[in-house]
């Protein structure tokens, strides 16, 4: 049992390890031929699909582990899902999964045919819950918004109302140098350009005078013509010089109520880079338009919210609808089922016993839907039933567990099921009638059933005998497949004792051949 565990996805530890010092390999066959969603598993993980199924793990001396599905590595959550579809184990002390109420809605929604519908609601549920977070968390940001907006909105008018553009301020602080020096720049160009064109000799007709002493020496010299020519350039130039200074001269005014204008914003500049603690015209702009964003934010910030809460209303009412119909399909399948666990309770043994599924309606939605479901039991015919993990005793658990799980895999058409010691506080005829239950699951299903119950024993086809042995000074666990004496031998040995009477082994005979 611990081995196939292990190749079902169970966490490895070294204290199975019987030689530290190796190795330890598991492997398990399975004949998947027509189990369809083992095959489904194996192609939505991209591995070989075959009629047969090798499942192997490995346990290093160092504790780790490794597990191949037909010979392809995997981790333990693929293990693990597709044990699922494979194997249902059994084990003496899985019965107090009876008054687990998840366990309880899987077998009530396994019956149902529930399952699909219950994945599509939980998918939407779910959106549902993220959606409505998202709407909180909107919320709560629109109301710190909300916070700030007053004030973020009065530094945008403030700015808004300075109505600076771009290196404004800079561009006004050289103007308002030239303002402040208007007279004494009006002067110096003045002069310059008197220099150049109106005194007793403006030094533009200068140049034009020796200009044309030059020219009147051609050929005398090949270098003339150049410096003629250089000459007139210069004569050119400085006159396009003596334009421009007297545009300069006529444009420069002293100016008081623009000097006014210029710093009165400039102050304005000067209190706004103090107060955002900026020293540029372009930082203040940025600075503004960052806030114009945050306004911009808690205005769209309505809109998305109200996008949001409409999707939550859609998602709402989606999972309503298929709260519904998971509902529906519930109250349909629990009293039929309540009545074939109560059919098979008295064929185990057990005709005073009363089984009945509690569904009540659970006032909101949960991840499986809306419903509250809670086995309930009754042993005495009393009318009074209690939930299931309060009443029931161990042997009653072990045949309502049989009871309910053979209901369940004929509905999962589980390919193998694996009872280890299920009989657990039963003996006598309930013990056989446990057996009629595990023959007929047998006809469809491959039953390993692990017990000490001779009654059940004899109805296996076949019987396989675990026995330890001593080898080179180490135990060792064997299993055998047992021929038809050993079979009445052991049964007998399970009815009296080590040493079987003859009435035993006849009674072994009889248990056998029924």
């Amino acid at each position: 049992m611990g081995a196939l565990s292990l190749i079902l996805g169970e966490r490895a530890d070294i204290v199975v390890l019987q030689q530290k010092e190796k190795k330890c390999s598991i492997e398990g066959l399975f004949e998947i031929k027509n189990n369809t969603a083992a095959k489904n598993f194996l192609q939505e993980n991209d591995l070989d699909v075959e009629e047969e199924l090798m499942i192997r793990r490995e346990i290093a001396a160092t504790g780790k582990s490794r597990a191949f599905i037909n010979d392809t590595p995997v981790n333990l959550t693929q293990l693990k899902n597709l044990s699922a579809v494979l194997v249902d184990l059994h084990q003496q002390f899985d019965t107090l999964e009876l008054g687990d109420n998840n366990f309880q809605r899987e077998v009530v929604d396994a019956l149902a045919d529930n399952n699909a519908v219950v994945q599509q609601y939980y998918k939407i549920y779910l959106d549902y819950i993220q959606t409505k977070k998202e709407v909180e968390a909107l919320q709560l940001q629109q109301h710190t918004a909300n916070k700030e907006l007053d004030y973020n909105k009065f530094l945008y008018d403030e700015l808004q109302e300075a109505g600076f553009t771009e290196n404004e301020l800079e561009e006004l602080e050289a103007e308002l140098k030239v303002l402040n020096n208007a007279e004494h720049i009006k002067e110096q160009v003045s002069a310059v350009y008197f220099e150049l064109k109106e005194s007793e000799q403006p030094i533009v007709q200068q140049l034009k005078v020796l200009v044309n002493k030059l020219s009147a020496l051609p050929g005398f010299n090949t270098a003339l013509p150049d410096c003629i020519q250089r000459l007139q350039s210069t004569q050119v130039e400085l006159q396009d010089i003596a334009g421009e200074l007297e545009n300069i001269s006529d444009a420069v005014q002293h100016n008081p109520e623009r000097i006014s204008i210029i710093n009165d914003k400039i102050s304005t500049g000067y209190k706004l880079l103090k107060k955002h603690h900026v020293s540029t015209t372009n930082e203040l702009l940025e600075i503004k338009h960052a806030l114009q964003q945050k306004l911009d934010a808690v205005l769209n910030i309505n809109d998305e919210i109200a996008a949001k809460e409409k999707t939550a209303a859609a998602l709402l009412e989606s999972s309503k609808k298929l709260a519904e119909t998971i509902s529906i399909n519930r109250k349909k399948t629990v009293q039929p089922f309540a009545q074939k666990v109560n059919a098979l309770l008295a064929q185990v043994g057990m005709p005073n016993a009363r089984f009945m599924v509690g569904l009540t309606d659970a006032g909101m939605l949960q991840t499986t839907g809306s419903d509250t479901i809670e086995f309930l039991f009754d042993g005495n015919k009393s009318g009074h039933f209690e939930p299931l993990r309060k009443v029931a005793s161990g042997g009653e658990l072990s045949r309502l567990m049989l009871c309910i799980k053979s209901l369940v895999a004929k509905k999962l058409q589980l390919p193998t099921l694996i009872f280890d010691e299920i009989d657990t506080g039963i003996s006598g005829e309930a013990a056989k009638q446990v057996g009629v239950i595990m023959k007929e699951l047998s006809k469809t299903h491959q039953l390993i059933a692990i017990t000490h119950q001779p009654q059940i024993a004899a109805k296996a086809n076949a019987h396989y005998f675990v026995y330890k042995s001593i080898h080179k000074d180490k135990i060792v666990t064997a299993v055998r497949l047992l021929n038809n004496d050993e079979r009445i031998t052991t049964i007998a040995q399970m009815l009296s004792g080590e040493k079987p009477t003859a009435a035993a082994l006849q009674n072994a005979r009889e248990m056998l051949g029924n």
